[in-house]
Order: C-alpha cells, then structure tokens, then sequence
C-alpha cells in the first residue's frame, strides 16, 4: 500500500509513515480540537508536493476558511488559489443530498484520476439533512467512493454529546465506511487545554493504539507526540518462521504465500505470541 505524509508533525510514524494513497479518513473532534487545522494541513503538504487539491466546505464559507489558514501563519495557501492549484468548493447553505446526487459527480468527473487531495470540512451537515438512518449511509458511501476516484479523501466529523463516546449514530456512520478514523480528544481546563489524538483504525496498515497528546502552534499546526509509541523493524521472529515453515509438509501454495505474509512482518507485528506458538496453529490447519 503506497504510503503519502499526512502534514501533521509526528503523525507518520504512528500510521507506518503515512496515510493510505487513495483511501478514506475520518477526523472526529469537539470545537476547538483542531479539526480544520488538521485538514488544512493535509492539503498544504500535499500542495507542496505538487499535488493539486479540492477543499469542499459544508459548514464554513471559502473566506473564513482563507482567513483562518492566513491567521494561523499559512500565507502560501493565497498563492496555491492564484495559481488554481488549490479549488473551494463552497457548499455551505446547500440542500446536501442534491449536491452529492446531482452536483459532485459531474464535478468527479473532471477531476477523475488526478491524484488530488481531497478534504471534505464538515460531515456533520450531511448527517443532518436527514433522519433517516439508511439514508445517511447511502449519502455518505456515495460520497466517500466518488471523491475517492479523485485521490486521497479526508474529512472532518464533529463530536458531540459525552466526550470520547463514539457510538452515536452521527459518528458510527461515517467510522464504519472510512478506511481511517482519528479521533482529537480535547476539552479546555483552567491554565491549559487537554489534547490526545487516538487512532481508532485504520485498515491496511500497522498504526499505534494508544493515545498520544497533541498540540497547536501557530505556524506549524497539529504535532503529535509520539510518548511511548516505538516502531520496531525487527525480523528475528519472521526470519526464523520462514526456515520453519520452508522445512515443513506445507502444500507448495501455502508455502509460497506464507513466506511472503511473513516476509512483510516484523516482530513488533507479534507482539507477545511466540514464535513456536504461531507455527503450531498454521500446522495444524494445513497438516
């Protein structure tokens, strides 16, 4: 899985050096956690990169999301807009499901295969035009595959109700379809503000599961630290898995599969399963 940097300091190594090339990423947060900064931030890189960018607005209109890049010490993005690298497009005030139904599509079309980055800013309003569970669903997996056939897709969820409870159905949604979910925990306290950012999945890809607290800098956006987390790239155990197995009555097929699953591991991927363990198991399948 070809791997892009996400723009947010201290972030790659947490997702196994990036975010999925043409995948889905949800970032669920309260006011104030940093979600259009984040999303700001993943279109920047992308930018510097050379890559063009869509940034779709359904909440905030195209000027306050100009300003509050230019505030927060991102003058470049007024350069991108000039030289029409960077598109907005604002569909704040819209009716959502006749735009996704009927206005994006066409809008796909044009940019099908460019490889862009693409950030939807808010979600939430899309879950709103409707009650209706199902329809809900339908909305936002119509959507998420469309934008998808442009590039790389991010958007941006609010949270609300009890703070880190998940299993709303404004938040349940949208995590289900998204290939990634990240989640900014915040709540301001008296001489400071509490901050964590979770990784809840992430499909395809090694990624921490703990929770890492993040800050904002003016100039430099969301920094993630890393605490705790260390990747290891270790391969004594899927070194010595491969001359077990090789050396056993595996049916070529299988073999040849397994040694190249456990070609692509390293022993932080075992965690604390032994080796002799894991050797057992896959014998007792195939033997």
């Amino acid at each position: 899985m070809k791997k892009i940097k996400s723009g947010i300091y201290g972030l790659n190594p947490l997702l196994d050096g990036g975010i999925n090339e043409n995948s889905t990423t949800v970032v669920i947060g309260c006011s104030g956690a940093g979600k259009t900064t984040f999303a700001t931030q993943f279109i920047r890189r992308g930018l510097e990169l050379g890559q063009e960018a869509i940034f779709v607005s359904l909440d905030e209109n195209k000027e306050q999301i100009i300003r509050e890049a230019v505030e927060m010490g991102w003058p470049d993005i007024l350069r991108y807009l000039e030289e029409e690298q960077l598109v907005f497009i604002d569909a704040s005030g819209r009716e959502f499901s006749t735009f996704i139904r009927k206005e994006l599509p066409s809008f796909v079309e044009d940019w099908k295969g460019s490889n862009a980055r693409i950030v939807v800013d808010p979600l939430t309003p899309v879950m709103w035009s409707t009650k209706d569970h199902y329809e809900q669903r339908d909305l936002i997996s119509f959507l998420l595959k469309q934008t998808r056939k442009v590039g790389t897709v991010l958007c941006t969820l609010e949270e609300h109700g009890t703070a880190s409870d998940l299993s709303g159905s404004e938040t349940i949604i949208p995590m289900y379809l998204a290939d990634c979910v990240m989640h900014l925990r915040y709540r301001a306290m008296e001489g400071g503000a509490y901050r964590m950012l979770k990784i809840v999945k992430a499909r395809s890809t090694r990624h921490s599961e703990l929770s890492h607290p993040y800050r904002i800098i003016k100039g430099l956006g969301l920094i993630v630290q890393h605490g705790e987390y260390r990747v290891d790239d270790s391969r004594t155990i899927p070194m010595e898995l491969e001359s077990i197995l090789k050396s056993s009555k595996l049916p070529a097929s299988v073999a040849t599969h397994m040694a190249k699953t456990l070609g692509e591991l390293t022993d932080g991927d075992f965690e604390d399963l032994p080796a002799e363990e894991l050797v057992k198991y896959i014998l007792e399948e195939y033997l």
